[in-house]
């Protein structure tokens, strides 16, 4: 068997998994529910790690979609990760104008990696549009218009559709069926 047989697995529950875990952990310091900034600690290895490796699996699968979403919002990880802990070290200072201007371009490229979903299926169509509106909210509370738990709640939801997403994937390759239905696209 030549390495170009190799049969790679799917890496989009690793990487859903990943994003949707850390989101969630995030977002429930947004709504005030965790008081330390804990989840960002993942962010460099489940968040961002995770996501790295997954997308370039499917860069190797030849999903252009797949690379550049894992491989992006994981190094939006280990950026965010990485920040706060220059600030922790008293290093840099993160100012709310920086966040808000760092979340509008995060939005506007979740906003055009949406647009790629409508090939995929219901639920990434779901995650993606529902992140382009967390990154929109997450913006107008670092500008200072909308207090931080309102994108919190969002966010616990964008964080729960993929995970939904990963244990869909698990299940579809281990019983053969989508035993949790994404709602396919049409080929």
């Amino acid at each position: 068997m030549s390495k170009d047989d190799v049969v790679w697995a799917n890496p989009g529950a690793l990487g859903l998994a990943g994003f949707g875990f850390n989101t969630i952990l995030l977002n429930i310091h947004n709504v005030g529910l965790m008081p330390n900034t804990m989840p960002l600690i993942w962010g460099f290895f489940w968040g961002g790690m995770a996501q790295v490796i997954a997308g370039i699996i499917d860069a190797r699968r030849g999903d252009t979609f797949g690379l550049t979403a894992f491989t992006s919002y994981g190094v939006f990880w280990i950026g965010l990760a990485f920040a706060f802990f220059l600030q922790w070290r008293g290093l840099v200072t993160i100012d709310n104008a920086s966040m808000a201007w760092t979340m509008v371009v995060w939005g506007i490229f979740t906003g055009y990696m949406t647009a790629g979903t409508v090939k995929i299926s219901k639920i990434h169509i779901i995650i993606f549009a529902s992140l382009t509106l967390l990154f929109g909210l997450l913006a107008a509370h670092f500008f200072g218009v909308l207090p931080a738990h309102v994108a919190g709640g969002v966010g616990i939801f964008v964080g729960g559709s993929a995970v939904y997403a990963s244990a869909a994937i698990i299940m579809n390759d281990k019983y053969g069926r989508w035993v949790l239905p994404i709602g396919l696209a049409k080929k």
